[in-house]
């Protein structure tokens, strides 16, 4: 089921360390995108579901420049079929020299409606890019030179990016500290207790920012926090 606004809206409230937390909770501890980070900063976090592409090491007798003039060629097809409203999430084996994409690629992908694009290779025209205003994560910008490193082979299909399981459909959030993938059946949950979850961390700053000790405040090892913090959520409209 597509994600409806409402929880879109919710995800985009919290931290990708608040949805990590709530994912190591459930026994979830490969879910954060490792190495990647936005090109520019954020306007606000990107969150969809993952439409994926996966590369492999290029053959070199299949994998020379012409074969970017077919039109089934996955990298090609897959940015005109990422949905809107998705992420293109792009296993490119951590490595990148050679580039997952580049400004023309993203800006078709921004102009199509997707909500971000990541991979844990790196693009070309990085700074191009990282000027469109658009959620775009990468390892780092790739060397222009080394375009045929990569053969992209699939497309949404399960993938490893930056050592995290990705599935089709799973949820995205990407956000300054970088980007972590909420399995799709735990969506839902994980949105409602992680909106508890940033409330309750909300307060906990202001309690700490006034004076007090963190000592039966974080964790709320003390009851009577406990009810502060149901009085404060009352008074906040949390």
């Amino acid at each position: 089921m597509p994600l409806s606004p409402e929880m879109r809206d919710r995800l985009r409230a919290v931290s990708t360390a608040t949805i990590a937390t709530a994912l190591f909770k459930r026994g979830f501890r490969s879910q954060m995108i490792q190495g990647v980070q936005p090109l520019s900063p954020l306007k606000q976090s990107m969150v969809g579901e993952a439409f994926t592409l996966r590369y492999m090491p290029a053959r070199e007798d299949l994998n020379r420049l012409d074969v970017f003039r077919d039109r089934a060629h996955p990298q090609r097809k897959a940015v005109e079929e990422c949905p809107p409203g998705a992420v293109f999430v792009m296993d490119s084996r951590k490595d990148p020299r050679a580039a997952s994409a580049g400004g023309i690629l993203v800006t078709r992908l921004m102009v199509r409606g997707v909500a971000g694009v990541v991979t844990d290779g790196g693009f070309r025209d990085a700074a191009d890019i990282a000027a469109m205003g658009f959620a775009a994560f990468h390892q780092r910008p790739s060397a222009p030179t080394n375009l045929t490193l990569h053969q992209a082979i699939d497309i949404n299909v399960p993938i490893g990016c930056g050592d995290a399981p990705v599935f089709p459909g799973d949820v995205i959030v990407g956000d300054t500290d970088g980007v972590i993938v909420i399995p799709a059946h735990l969506a839902e949950e994980i949105a409602a207790e992680t909106t508890d979850m940033t409330a309750f961390e909300d307060f906990v700053q202001e309690k700490v920012r006034g004076g007090q000790s963190i000592l039966g405040l974080y964790p709320p090892t003390d009851e009577a926090n406990l009810e502060v913090f149901k009085e404060w959520r009352k008074a906040n409209g949390r």
